[in-house]
């Protein structure tokens, strides 16, 4: 029975991967601030600790052979770089020593694709492009990048792999995160897309790749956990047909969402919080591709269809009503 150490276990990904964990007769320990909104399985070989990522957590990684760090701050309206990296990298480093202090033998680090520098449908982004415009003056990708410089970097005794997954689609988004895309468009009549385009992969795929990376892949190497690329318009069209009902899809041109921007950049200027922002809507406005060739080679991969994920999603949200 393999131990594991996790955070972020109340989360899409989290709960997911617990699930899984558990069905596979691992034991894990997860710290977590609420264990109430916890919703997944539960069993004895779950423990789940309330604490925070600031709190030194070097005594419950003793015989810990795993840490798989989840938890990050991804929120769109926080107004300051230090609201991010607080948590972003600030809690990865304290949580990193300990883990290298209890002689842990693996660190699985939870990045996010927007490290990578992205490309288009000809020429795909893959691990080796460095981050762009316009996730470089993204303070997430930001704090999500320093902290892997510093794990990879830092590891000595100790494997480290970093994951960066793209858009994850699943069930149990209890938040939700990025469900908040899918109940744009669940029961309404009109939904409006913007110009762009990005990469969705399902949460169990990614789950699928924490787990083999655990004996794949190799130490100090980005993986990128990718599933199909689509323009925001495709998204919205598969997720029509998954509710079998009328809708109208209606663009929202590049224009009307870049001054939407300015006027959110100008309001956050004066220390309001709001997800408009003009780095928040150029994001729309890109088609944020990725590859995922390294991942299927060395963590062997295989990637399901996303339509099986919004299925997936959409009964779990239809379900909560």
């Amino acid at each position: 029975m393999k131990r594991v150490f996790m955070t972020g276990i109340t989360g899409l990904l989290g709960t997911n991967l617990a699930n899984e964990l558990l069905l596979q007769n691992y034991q894990i320990t997860a710290v977590t601030r609420d264990p109430d909104k916890y919703i997944g399985n539960l069993n004895s070989n779950l423990k789940l600790i309330k604490s925070n990522l600031h709190a030194d957590h070097t005594e419950y990684l003793e015989n810990i052979e795993i840490v798989i760090h989840i938890a990050a701050e991804t929120a769109t309206n926080l107004i300051r770089y230090s609201d991010y990296e607080k948590i972003n990298y600030d809690a990865t480093v304290l949580l990193f020593k300990s883990a290298q202090k209890q002689q842990v033998k693996q660190f699985i680090f939870i990045s996010t694709a927007n490290t990578i520098g992205y490309g288009s449908l000809a020429s795909l982004g893959n691990e080796s492009r460095k981050i762009k415009s316009p996730f470089s003056q993204l303070d997430y990708a930001k704090t999500k990048l320093k902290a892997e410089e510093y794990v990879l970097k830092n590891a000595k005794n100790m494997a480290v792999k970093i994951l960066n997954p793209t858009f994850m689609i699943g069930p149990y988004d209890s938040k939700p995160s990025s469900g908040k895309i899918i109940l744009m468009s669940l029961g309404k009549k009109v939904v409006f897309y913007p110009p762009g385009g990005k990469n969705f992969v399902a949460v169990k795929d990614v789950v699928s790749a924490i787990i083999n990376s655990f004996e794949s892949g190799n130490t100090g190497d980005k993986y990128l956990i990718a599933g199909e690329n689509l323009s925001y318009k495709h998204f919205f069209e598969q997720l029509r047909t998954q509710q079998n009902r009328k809708q109208f899809l209606i663009p929202v041109p590049k224009f009307i969402l870049i001054a939407l921007g300015f006027m959110g950049s100008t309001v956050r200027f004066f220390s309001i919080q709001t997800s408009l922002s003009l780095v928040n809507t150029r994001i729309l406005c890109v088609n944020n591709y990725y590859c995922n060739k390294k991942s299927k080679e060395q963590l062997k991969m295989q990637y399901s269809p996303i339509e099986n994920a919004l299925f997936e999603a959409v009964d779990y949200f239809n379900s909560k009503k």
